[in-house]
């Protein structure tokens, strides 16, 4: 089944097939006996695209929870009239219909899950300043660290040098962030991790697009230890694409068009 071309093909994902009870071996998840969550007469849909860094976050975070829900796969270049009218004021991915009501945008979504669904780790930490926290960082990583990365893919001559400068200077914050740590929030994959997933898998693609050497074990020996034990951990490594055809997909869009 391609998940690339159609603009709205759907695939129902049901905890049998997904849902791993949640253990942590050496900080990573492990799949064992699945867990079934009780949805009664529950109704979950995820509008999502398989490129989409953001749509991955909500992904990763239904399988956590052991959440069953139906897959609709978007075409980010033919948007389904579906998306578009669950989403008319941004008409992105990813949205998720609960009990035929969408909530849109990924962070909003990922707080909804962790507020309806107990099941599974918790996304959110309990303490507030904990939680305060956990925003805080997943708002310098989309406001900061990703439209520097994605800048450095776009850009040429001095405004390229410029973006590689912003980005190392971010990266190098994260770094210090995960000092001592496995995951960004502790011991256990959270919000900020699920927010990182673009810096864990697309980051490097685009590196290697634009011909950039940045991201290297002698400069963040920190970060790339979390991005290998991210990538690694059973739900993550089954939800991510593979990054070969990640990184043919994006090197298709900067074919010029014939």
């Amino acid at each position: 089944m391609n998940l690339k071309i159609h603009s709205t093909l759907t695939t129902t994902i049901t905890a049998s097939q997904i849902t791993p009870r949640v253990r942590k071996e050496k900080g990573q998840f492990s799949v064992k006996e699945p867990i079934f969550v009780t949805m009664g007469d529950q109704e979950v849909k995820l509008f999502a695209a398989w490129s989409s860094s953001f749509s991955k976050r909500v992904e990763i975070a239904l399988k956590m929870k052991g959440i069953n829900y139906k897959y609709v796969a978007e075409s980010l270049s033919n948007k389904s009239p579906e998306l578009l009218r669950y989403n008319p004021v941004h008409k992105k991915v990813p949205v998720v219909i609960h009990n035929g009501k969408p909530i849109c945008e990924s962070l909003v979504i990922l707080e909804y899950i962790d507020e309806i669904w107990k099941s599974g780790p918790s996304i959110l930490p309990e303490d507030p300043h904990a939680r305060a926290m956990a925003r805080f960082w997943v708002s310098f990583i989309d406001e900061k660290c990703s439209p520097a990365i994605k800048r450095i893919y776009r850009s040429q001559g001095e405004e390229r040098e410029k973006a590689v400068q912003d980005a190392t200077e971010h990266l190098e914050t994260l770094e210090n962030e995960l000092r001592g740590k496995k995951f960004f929030g502790g011991d256990e994959i959270g919000l900020v991790d699920l927010s990182a997933t673009f810096i864990a898998l697309w980051l490097g693609v685009l590196l290697e697009l634009a011909g950039v050497e940045l991201l290297t074990k002698e400069k963040f020996p920190r970060l790339c230890e979390w991005i290998d034990i991210y990538l690694n951990c059973s739900i993550v490594k089954e939800t991510l694409p593979a990054r070969e055809d990640l990184l043919d997909h994006l090197r298709s869009l900067r074919r010029p068009a014939k």
